[in-house]
């Protein structure tokens, strides 16, 4: 994974230690002290939100013992994991710009493509000018990579 991408993993990593798991042994405590547990909304509630960051922080911990970090700018040449592509749809002629990242990191919305994705997997080994087809739900749609850097 991206430097950055790592660096996100530890901060969320670091707030569900420091912030939620706090707050929900809080909300536990007092839900018990509200009586009765089998009836009450408050504890079951709680309790379901304790697994739920008990188990994301087990994935995080997981994740970052694994994690290989990569520095982008020590890379040069085709297509590879880090490489921010600059693509051409050759239909729509519209311009997308993409960073290829580990799965962990992945967001479409902010550039962050998943090196798994059908993309992605087309693009890898690719060069300036290369054109690419890609088989998606709607069809198939070809790309013309038109810049590759490692920033």
């Amino acid at each position: 994974m991206t430097r950055a991408g790592h660096t996100a993993l530890n901060d969320e990593l670091k707030i569900l230690k420091s912030v939620e798991r706090p707050a929900i042994i809080r909300a536990i405590a007092e839900a018990r002290e509200h009586g009765d547990l089998s009836e009450n909304a408050e504890y079951h509630s709680a309790r379901e939100k304790q697994s739920f960051i008990e188990g994301r922080i087990k994935e995080l911990e997981g994740l970052l013992s694994l994690a290989e970090v990569i520095d982008p700018k020590t890379l040069s040449g085709t297509i590879k994991f880090g490489a921010t592509v600059t693509l051409v749809d050759e239909d729509t002629d519209e311009e997308k710009t993409y960073q290829i990242v580990g799965e962990p990191e992945a967001d479409i919305e902010a550039g962050k493509l998943n090196l798994k994705s059908p993309l992605a997997r087309a693009l890898i080994g690719k060069d300036e000018g290369d054109s690419v087809d890609v088989s998606t739900p709607g069809g198939v749609k070809s790309y013309e990579v038109l810049s590759v850097s490692f920033i």
